[in-house]
């Protein structure tokens, strides 16, 4: 004979099922918080971005309008006459450079017994190196001699007449000459030489 009672209600684990429900919720609400924030987030970004990018693009856009308008605003022939001289300066200190140790060498040898050299001043005149020299001298046959063994050397053209003659209240010839100066190639490099040198 059966005792139980089967119209009593059955016992269900109501507990469990609730705390499981519950967790599950607050997994899903922690979820949509985090996706709200990273939405919120990337979208600031987006906008920073954004705005980086337009302000990039007006600033290039202005950079390309001054450069538009400098290259309006140069001339190409003055490029081109610049680069030419440029160009044969540059050759010219290339193919003949400067020596003061050859120069002074050279008028060593060169210069008369009554003769002195005061100054000499190298410069460069339509691509070509000239050397002014100064010189102090007993008479004009004196300086003549001078022009002459240095146009024996090879290494001077134009050497004409003096540039300049007086004479000092001692009575000697002050003068100056002025000289194309073709060093011969393989010496040290003198660039940008200035400036007056006294022997």
């Amino acid at each position: 004979m059966i005792r139980t009672n089967l119209s009593t209600r059955p016992f269900y684990n109501q507990r469990a099922v609730s705390l499981w429900i519950g967790s599950l919720a607050l997994v899903v609400a922690a979820a949509t918080v985090f996706n709200l924030a990273s939405v919120i987030d990337y979208s600031r970004n987006d906008t920073a971005l954004a705005t980086q990018a337009s302000l990039d693009e007006a600033r290039a856009g202005d950079l390309r309008a001054n450069a538009a308008k400098l290259r309006a605003s140069v001339d190409p022939r003055q490029i081109a006459f610049a680069s030419t001289e440029a160009s044969a300066a540059n050759e010219l200190i290339d193919r003949r450079t400067f020596s003061w140790t050859e120069l002074f060498n050279v008028f060593e040898k060169t210069l008369p017994d009554d003769v002195r050299i005061t100054a000499v001043r190298p410069g460069f005149d339509q691509g070509k190196f000239k050397v002014t020299i100064a010189v102090v001298a007993r008479s004009v046959d004196d300086v003549n001699a001078f022009m002459n063994n240095l146009q024996m050397t090879h290494m001077f053209r134009q050497v004409g007449s003096a540039v300049s003659e007086r004479f000092s209240e001692s009575g000697e010839l002050l003068a100056e000459l002025g000289v194309e100066y073709n060093p011969p190639a393989g010496h040290a490099a003198g660039r940008g030489v200035r400036g007056v040198a006294r022997r």
